[in-house]
């Protein structure tokens, strides 16, 4: 199980702050922390170099830091403190409401201060202050309020590109265009889990790692280095604020050659086929090169095969097209190198320990998060999990979670045919049940169904009996018990471990077949 559950909401009790101390700017003066709030006041942040106390007030404290306030005086201003002392104090910036959850964030760099409004850092620009003697220094981030509780959830800190300033070249500074959706309950989330694929990570800022600035006005894209990788060959590094410059290159043609990656399909117009060949060429995404290729090719031959005022319909031919939306099957990955990648945990984001057994594995949040909803949620809205690059299981097989991560990255289960063969299948069929890697469940249990023997089915049945999930495999196990009775309670004893239930279900079962 996870040691810890994930918190879904913080309450901040009048005059205290919540430190954690992973809470943090990875580089110290530089990062960004994107919050939800809401406050019958005002919602109090505090940028610190070292950790405070639960009963920290920033008006007393005398090391430097930073203090943003969002709508203090009754939602009235936006105020900015340093070391305590009031260097802004903004009239008519009404940040919070006091009867929902609205969503900010914040970021710092060597003194730049910037706040905006939304789910999506850099986006919707409210206010920006430079402090001429600037604290380069602060690092730690509390969560505070002032004279009424105050409510926090999906708080994430991100770093900030070492050319972060191409950010404001693109921010808007208009209106907030979100819905207010205070109604929502406590546990909503910030994406869709029923339909988890890679299209919803699509220029997301959700777990990037690498940002594109692209054409001359220097849009800023978001992506994700696993995935870029395991398609073509893009220049990246092991760091974590990578940036691919396209100054030659424009956002429709990158937005085409990203979608065909992240979704397997695409479109665009005739004229501007030429260039996502070539980007798709420099990036070495053959797949989407070659089809390129092929369709410039029939256009010369016959220009009637296209209408100018159309776009150009481009995708990608699925190998495996029975295997509904597995993943990477449908999409132009190459399987060996993201397996590869997993293997060697290049550009890992996160480290796996399991409890007696240490690091067992240096994976992927966004290849985790498309199989796994406990997973995805603990990485997009909890407190800790979502900045933390650890996270440690416990009464887990590190065999039967190797046999996960490799359907994760592969599409397929892969177990070798040996004397534990039956008890790791079952080990990461249960695994995949607790962790909700539903294709994988699947898959355990059809292969558990074709290798059921007399000698197996009682150990099985008595490991599924509690698993609600399990059911079929359950029927399935007390009718091969039934038929097998006599050989089934000779051979061993284990069937005496059998719940009650499942005993009386065998004997009716027994029964009916006599009868």
């Amino acid at each position: 199980m996870i040691e810890e559950k994930e918190k879904k909401f913080l309450t901040v009790a009048p005059f205290q702050c919540a430190w954690r101390k992973d809470l943090k700017f990875r580089e110290a003066g530089r990062g960004c922390v994107a919050f939800d709030a809401f406050a019958h006041n005002d919602v109090t942040v505090v940028f610190r170099e070292n950790v405070g106390s639960q009963h920290y007030h920033y008006k007393r404290d005398n090391s430097p830091h930073y203090t943003v306030i969002l709508g203090s005086h009754r939602n009235r201003r936006l105020k900015i403190e340093v070391d305590g002392k009031t260097v802004v104090d903004e009239e008519g910036v009404a940040l919070c409401c006091s009867s929902m959850f609205q969503s900010y964030w914040i970021s710092i760099y060597d003194g730049l201060i910037s706040v905006g409004k939304g789910r999506y850092p850099f986006q919707n620009l409210v206010f920006q202050w430079l402090d001429s003697n600037p604290n380069c220094s602060v690092r730690y981030i509390g969560l505070s309020s002032w004279d009424k509780h105050v409510g926090y959830r999906n708080v994430n800190v991100l770093p900030l590109p070492k050319n972060h300033m191409l950010l404001w070249k693109q921010v808007d500074s208009g209106e907030y265009e979100g819905t207010d959706d205070g109604e929502e309950e406590l546990e909503g989330g910030q994406m869709s889990y029923e339909r988890r694929g890679l299209e919803n990570f699509l220029e997301s800022w959700e777990l990037s790692d690498v940002l594109f600035v692209v054409g001359k006005e220097e849009r800023l894209v978001p992506a994700h280095k696993v995935i870029l990788q395991a398609s073509g060959n893009f220049p990246l590094s092991s760091s974590n604020e990578d940036v691919i410059q396209l100054q030659d290159a424009t956002y429709p043609i990158l937005h085409a050659l990203l979608q065909y990656i992240y979704t397997g399909h695409t479109q665009i117009s005739e004229s501007q086929l030429g260039s996502l060949w070539a980007l798709s060429l420099q990036f070495e995404v053959m797949p989407l090169g070659k089809l390129c290729e092929e369709i410039v090719e029939r256009f010369k031959l016959n220009k009637k095969l296209f209408d100018s005022g159309k776009n150009v319909e481009l995708s990608y031919p699925s190998s495996q097209p029975h295997s509904c939306m597995a993943f990477p099957s449908q999409l132009p990955i190459n399987v060996q190198r993201l397996k590869q990648l997993q293997s060697t945990g290049d550009y890992s984001d996160i480290n796996i320990y399991i409890e007696g057994h240490g690091l067992v594995a240096q994976p992927h949040k966004v290849i985790l998060s498309l199989w796994s909803v406990p997973f995805s949620k603990m990485f997009t809205n909890g407190m800790s999990e979502s900045s933390s690059s650890e996270v440690f299981l416990r009464d887990v097989s590190p065999e039967a979670f190797k046999v996960m991560l490799e359907f994760m990255y592969s599409g397929e289960l892969s177990l070798e045919d040996s004397t534990e063969f039956g008890t790791l299948l079952l080990q990461a069929l249960l695994l995949a049940d607790q962790f909700g890697v539903t294709l994988l469940y699947q898959e355990c249990c059809k292969t558990l169904l074709e290798c059921l023997s007399e000698d197996s089915v009682g150990p099985i049945l008595q490991a599924v009996s509690s698993i609600p999930s399990c059911k079929l495999i359950e029927e399935t196990c007390e009718r091969k018990f039934a038929m097998h009775f006599d050989y089934c309670t000779t051979t061993s004893l284990d069937f005496i471990l059998l719940d009650e239930t499942n005993f009386s279900n065998i004997i009716q079962v027994g029964s009916h077949s006599l009868n």
